[in-house]
């Protein structure tokens, strides 16, 4: 079986000779062994196990994805966020840190992208304003002029 994890920007896992890959979903944890059914289901952030044939093993923190299992013999996971390594307790320490500053930099860029609509929208308002108090008033239904003075004043 093949195990493929990428992000948008890289390539966290490719190995042909998969023996089983073990996921956790909303629902809990499930495997995935060769000849599995195809399904589709969305990860939270969560740790993605597999093993080879050979006995080697591999851990991969996924920030949220989606796993599909096709034809039996390829698992995929394209994952918002991925991160790996050869040993689960180091996983994590080396994880924690990066996680954190994603997190932090995801915020900033939230806060500044808020900022930027706001100001366009401030801007799109002034020039809105500027165009109408230079705009001679709509004709009334009326057809008074109100240009005149009105009688009597």
């Amino acid at each position: 079986m093949r195990l493929t994890v990428s992000t948008p920007t890289a390539m966290i896992e490719d190995v042909e000779d998969v023996r089983h890959v073990r996921a956790e979903d909303e629902t809990g944890a499930f495997g995935i062994l060769p000849g599995h059914t195809d399904f589709v289901t969305v990860l939270p952030i969560s740790v993605v196990t597999w093993q080879a044939e050979d006995g080697r093993e591999g851990f991969i923190l996924v920030r949220q994805g989606v796993m599909t299992v096709r034809d039996g013999s390829r698992v995929e996971i394209a994952a918002r966020g991925g991160y790996r390594h050869d040993e689960l307790p180091e996983l994590g320490a080396a994880v924690w840190d990066e996680l954190r500053r994603a997190d932090e930099e995801e915020d900033v860029t939230r806060t500044t992208d808020t900022r930027l609509h706001l100001a366009t929208m401030r801007q799109v308002e002034r020039v809105l304003r500027a165009g109408r108090a230079s705009e001679t008033p709509p004709p009334r239904l009326d057809n008074r002029d109100t240009t005149a003075p009105e009688p009597g004043r």
